[in-house]
């Protein structure tokens, strides 16, 4: 992977992609899961949503690898690196989370409902949520962290103003 494209660092570009797919795709199970409408409407979509934001999760990951090379190591750094390893694990259940929903949805067309079991549909629901929320979550501690490393020095904090 290259280190740099167009003269930015591949990190950023990649990065802001991941942050842009990840709760696009969360939002997306969240609406498969609860909104009957929008489940028709998106229907392969989220799963391709989930899809390219695991997809993503190692390229950033790879990318700020070479940019944490480059800039060097520091604690801030360490920590940004460190809570990233952990969005892979939430990357895989959102994509398998909306593979499911989208594959329910697909045999709830094709059989009647009365065929379904109660409680896959319980479960399906808890699972959205759980994922959608730890997804997001998760994106929302490397983010930070990342920015923190990044702007830490760079722009006043004091409380001007």
């Amino acid at each position: 992977m290259p280190e740099t494209v167009f003269g930015l660092p591949t990190h950023a570009i990649v990065v802001h992609a991941t942050v842009v797919f990840l709760p696009l795709a969360a939002l997306a199970v969240l609406l498969h899961a609860f909104w009957p409408a929008a489940r028709r409407r998106l229907g392969g979509v989220t799963p391709l949503l989930a899809g390219a934001g695991l997809v993503l999760v190692p390229l950033a990951t790879q990318s700020g690898e070479g940019l944490e090379r480059a800039v060097g190591r520091t604690s801030l750094v360490e920590r940004h690196a460190e809570l990233a390893d952990g969005m892979l694990p939430w990357a895989i259940g959102l994509f398998a989370v909306a593979l499911g929903l989208w594959l329910l949805d697909r045999r709830r067309r094709r059989r009647s409902t009365e065929s379904e079991p109660g409680w896959l549909p319980v479960v399906a629901s808890v699972l959205a949520i759980l994922t959608a929320a730890g997804t997001v979550q998760q994106v929302v501690r490397v983010g930070h962290a990342g920015a923190v490393a990044t702007w830490n020095g760079v722009v006043p904090t004091s409380g001007r103003g």
